[in-house]
């Protein structure tokens, strides 16, 4: 039996520093969000709907109040705290002023948009047992309607009432005692709710699955290890027959959509045994790629794979993001992949046809990607019991902090690193439950380099960095004024899009696990950074404001 608290709380855990009181807590019924909504995404600047702002991911907000100009003078103007343990990864959404974030442990909350109020409160006890990998921690909602929608650290997903915090409906995705778990913000599409999973270090096979928004009854699922009536069950070969059963291929990061292709677009976790390829040989289909799926059905309509028989743990779980481009003169739409194997991919996201690979840090495992798409694989880089230096270690060049894309610029802004590791690898049975314990990584410390990177997508060549001083976990936030929000550490940081100068910063006291978002509310642009366990929403002062208004009376947005 799973039980859930729903608190209703105004202001105790919130610190206004400015502002007045809303009327949002006293709604008497809140907004309705359509399919239509959520594929306008950024349209409405007032609203930030979906985990990356909009079904392309890009996290470009049309926003051109903050410019390289003024947003030296932006100010905080309220901070709320959690009073929770743990750590901010998600992406809040904003809707008709009002913010809805989840935090660790499961938790959750309606915000004031101007004051930084809670309204409500939603905290699901956590049952004891619970496997979880990589942190309790929760990357956001999904909305549609009425609802919210979030997954949960024992493997379910809730739908909630935006009102209240009430739970509306529980289903179970797979049982949290073998290892699964989940932590992404679902997709929503159409009138499904997609979402992935966690547990690939446990030994669980992964999938995505798609859950009807009414009733929370599973519409499909799609494995991410190929079974026995899959094309890709071959690519499964070695001594563990079964290797595909517990093979991994976790999806814990949320995918983008492609409204007019009908495509969902979602990267899956490395194979399992994460370092012992001898356990798994061949490709391990469909590990470490990216899969297209049909949104209606979840079946396959293609695959890419980036790094077949990953045996360094490199999932490819970062975030696919859509645009059309112009490539050699030909217009292309394309999904762009900074992959943690540490290549910048260009795939056609009709045909998953590799346009082109270019490393975007130092590599030593592959010279370069090949015509057939497959990386060109250097001697010396398999894990041994000794011990084999890689270059990059198994953090990747970059994990699942969100780049960001300017059309504009056709720039991709992506947080990013060069480190190398030593990899050991030894045979060590699998147990369900428990997983693989065969192979380890110690960081080589004379090679760690931490950046905020601009890369021309056409070229796929670096046009500019800011290095970091440490690594850095934050994602990445664009506007149309040119203002890129990234930060690492806990020094959130504003920089100029064309040349990458640092702007302005603020150090917010804790590290930073999320990106930012912006808003438009009342004539005034937010931006909203969490960090640690608090969230901390940004503006110029409103003597800057009343400079702006008397310059132009209506606020210039992009198109």
């Amino acid at each position: 039996m799973h039980s859930t608290v729903v608190r209703i709380l105004r202001g105790a855990a919130a610190i206004a520093v400015t502002g007045s009181l809303s009327t949002a807590a006293q709604q008497t019924a809140p907004p309705q969000v359509t399919f239509q909504d959520l594929r306008d995404g950024l349209k409405d600047p007032a609203r930030w709907l979906t985990y990356s702002g909009d079904y392309s991911s890009r996290r470009h907000s049309p926003l051109t109040q903050i410019t390289p100009e003024n947003v030296s003078r932006l100010t905080p103007q309220w901070a709320f705290q959690t009073e929770t343990l743990g750590k901010f990864e998600a992406t809040p959404l904003v809707l008709d002023g009002v913010i809805y974030v989840t935090g660790p442990e499961d938790s959750g909350w309606a915000i004031d948009a101007r004051t930084g109020r809670q309204i409500w409160r939603y905290r699901r006890d956590v049952p004891s047992g619970i496997i979880a990998c990589c942190g309790r921690v929760n990357r956001g909602f999904g909305m549609l309607g009425d609802r919210l929608f979030k997954t949960t650290l024992d493997a379910r997903v809730v739908a909630i009432s935006m009102k209240s915090g009430a739970i509306l409906w529980d289903a179970a995705m797979e049982d949290f005692k073998k290892g699964y778990g989940s932590t992404a913000a679902p997709l929503v599409v159409k009138d499904k709710v997609i979402v992935g999973m966690t547990g690939g270090e446990y030994g669980v096979r992964g999938f995505v699955d798609a859950y009807d928004a009414r009733n929370g009854k599973r519409v499909w699922r799609f494995y991410t290890t190929a079974g026995p009536d899959d094309p890709g069950h071959r690519t499964w070969r070695g001594m563990d027959a079964q290797a595909w059963e517990h093979g991994g291929g976790a999806t814990w990061v949320t995918g983008s959509f492609d409204p007019e292709l009908n495509l969902v677009y979602w990267g899956t976790g490395n194979a399992g045994p994460d370092y012992n390829g001898a356990e798994r040989e061949g490709d391990n289909l469909y590990t470490a790629s990216i899969v297209a799926l049909d949104a209606d059905s979840g079946k396959l309509r293609w695959h890419y794979q980036f790094t077949p028989h990953d045996v360094w743990d490199w999932d490819s779980t970062q975030v696919p993001v859509l645009a059309d481009l112009t490539i050699e003169g030909r217009p292309r739409k394309v999904v762009m992949f900074a992959n943690r194997n540490g290549f910048f991919y260009l795939l056609d996201r009709a045909t998953g046809s590799l346009i082109r690979g270019t490393p975007f840090i130092a590599t030593s495992w592959a010279k370069q990607i090949g015509a057939d798409g497959r990386p060109m694989l250097l001697p010396g880089n398999i894990p041994t019991e000794v011990g084999t230096r890689v270059c990059p270690d198994q953090s990747g060049g970059t994990n699942w902090m969100s780049p960001s894309f300017d059309p504009a610029l056709n720039v991709l802004f992506v947080t990013a690193r060069d480190s190398c590791g030593v990899f050991y690898t030894w045979k060590d049975d699998y147990e369900p439950g428990l997983g693989f314990r065969g192979g380890a990584v110690q960081r080589v410390n004379d090679v760690h380099h931490a950046a905020l990177r601009a890369i021309d997508v056409t070229t796929g060549q670096r046009l500019w960095e800011f290095p970091y001083t440490s690594q850095s976990w934050a994602g990445v936030l664009s506007t149309a004024s040119g203002v890129i929000f990234a930060g690492s550490s806990g020094n959130f940081m504003a920089f100029d899009a064309r040349t990458g100068k640092n702007l302005w910063h603020y150090q917010t006291g804790s590290a930073l696990y999320a990106g930012a978002v912006t808003y438009m509310l009342d004539g005034r642009q937010w931006v909203l950074m969490p960090s640690g366990t608090t969230l901390t929403a940004f503006a110029l002062p409103d003597a800057q404001l009343s400079t702006l208004n008397a310059q132009r009376s209506t606020l210039r947005v992009e198109p």
